[in-house]
């Protein structure tokens, strides 16, 4: 026969769990020093400046703010 649960007891504890996953993704964000995350930009700067200078067309600009009216 199944196994019989308490459905409020396995919310509270699939809550508890999102929480610390949660807070675990932050502590791995904000707990850095500051040479850490200065590493962690100019890192994707590059990866964006090399991403950029491998395109074929550049993207042209579109929408109004693009037009010149006079």
């Amino acid at each position: 026969m199944a196994e019989i649960i308490n459905l409020r007891m396995a919310r509270k504890a699939k809550a508890r769990d999102a929480d610390k996953h949660q807070a675990d993704e932050s502590r791995a964000r904000h707990g850095r020093t500051r040479a850490e995350r200065a590493a962690a930009e100019a890192e994707a700067a590059r990866l964006t400046r090399t991403v950029e200078g491998a395109r074929r067309e550049r993207p042209e600009a579109e929408g109004p703010e693009a037009e010149s009216t006079d």
